[in-house]
């Protein structure tokens, strides 16, 4: 097949997004299909292109482990704010439709959210080009920035809703990464058939690819001797990460200075909690900031115990965290602070203990046990990898989102 693969981001950014759909499409490359994603160049969280590449006005093309890498323009900005991040987003979706529109049209098109125009690229494709539209939702966008109050204004979120309705009906096949979001859909008016699930997974040949040296590691970033619970992901709105600041000073309150509190990683309100967290003098909170994809592992092997966390909020309890799965998949126990499905997921696996989002008394709780209890939390680790290796390897997630594809093909060329 002919793939075209339209992705907001892509690596060698490392965001949950890019990811998954990196994941899934070297793997549809080497089974021989011609797949091009359509992304921009690299610049999360910052808005800084990464080295080796130029935002151009004339596309850039590479190739990335099989796959052919088409890099459009977009008005680069930082991971915060609104208007600015609105317009990034939108002259993506204008950018690429440029390149593809007068192109001969592949077998199918994917767009994937987050977020959301990046989706949208696939129905002016679809109604003026009859290109077969896959919608890939990972994010119930305009919805959840509502939940985060990322937008207020309620006639813009109308008419993002109307789009957001457009979208599922110009879509051919929806996949989305969990059953909870299916149900949302679903109670839209998306016909149920029209859904595939498909979720994140373990991708194990990454996680395997070389030993991770906790010791050294530990020795390199001052963290020898300490019980280290660590947040690796996305420090954004949704976060809820100023649970790590209470719970810091909670922890200091008890004097358990044996345990420290990492964040991993970069986002809207990872400064001014950075600057929270050193007012205070919260020796025991650690904001790492970004770090390269391939040092993941690393980060990962480090921890003790790995935190997923949301803000509590109705909505969040239809995700599952990508980080659950990467977790999981280094043999990690999980504190899950996000109600609904993960949490289920999480406590069904044996590989975690479960608090109430928001709830540092609940993450202390939690964290003093562990912390006292090493061998059980090596326990849960242990049965929590075995589980998601099992049920959600991204080998057998690629093959059967692959089949999807073919069938949505074969079912097209047959009307």
């Amino acid at each position: 097949m002919k793939i075209w693969f339209f992705s907001h981001y892509f690596p060698p950014e490392g965001n949950a997004p890019a990811t998954r759909v990196g994941a899934l499409t070297r793997r549809w490359g080497a089974k021989g299909h011609a797949v091009t994603v359509i992304t921009g160049v690299p610049n999360v969280p910052d808005g800084v292109v990464y080295p080796g590449y130029r935002n151009h006005m004339r596309p850039q093309t590479e190739n990335w482990n099989g796959v052919r890498v088409i890099r459009v323009w977009t008005w680069l900005a930082p991971n915060r704010g609104t208007f600015r991040r609105i317009l990034n987003y939108v002259s993506f979706m204008i950018s690429a439709l440029l390149w593809a529109f007068f192109r001969r049209s592949p077998d199918v098109v994917i767009a994937t959210s987050p977020q959301f125009f990046c989706g949208w690229t696939g129905v002016p494709l679809n109604r003026f080009r009859r290109m077969r539209f896959i919608l890939e939702v990972r994010d119930l966008w305009p919805e959840s920035i509502g939940a985060v109050e990322a937008i207020r204004n309620r006639a813009v979120l109308w008419v993002l809703e109307a789009m957001e309705r457009v979208m599922y009906r110009s879509a051919c096949r929806i996949v989305t990464v969990g059953e909870g979001y299916k149900r949302r859909l679903v109670e839209r008016g998306v016909p149920p058939e029209k859904i595939a699930v498909i979720p994140n997974g373990v991708d194990a040949d990454l996680l395997d690819a070389r030993p991770p040296d906790p010791v050294a590691f530990r020795r390199r970033w001052n963290l020898e001797g300490r019980f280290v619970c660590a947040y690796i992901g996305t420090i954004g709105m949704a976060s809820g990460l100023d649970i790590l600041l209470r719970a810091g000073r909670r922890l200091r309150e008890i004097n358990r200075r044996d345990i420290v509190l990492l964040a991993v990683g970069d986002g809207a309100v990872r400064e001014a909690l950075e600057v929270e967290a050193r007012r205070d003098g919260l020796e025991n909170v650690r904001f790492i900031g970004r770090r390269p994809k391939e040092e993941i592992p690393d980060w990962l092997a480090l921890a003790d115990v790995c935190l997923v966390h949301l803000r509590k909020t109705p909505l969040f309890e239809t995700v599952l965290p990508s980080k659950i799965f990467e977790a999981a998949g280094m043999g990690r126990p999980i504190l899950i602070g996000v109600n609904g499905d993960a949490r289920a997921l999480v406590e069904e696996s044996g590989g975690g203990l479960a608090f109430e989002p928001e709830d540092e008394e609940g993450l202390v709780r939690a964290l003093l046990w562990l912390a006292d209890h090493r061998d059980e939390g090596r326990v849960m680790g242990e049965k929590g990898r075995a589980f998601m290796r099992a049920r959600f390897d991204r080998d057998r997630l690629a093959e059967e989102y692959l089949r999807l594809l073919e069938q949505t093909v074969g079912k097209e060329l047959q009307q």
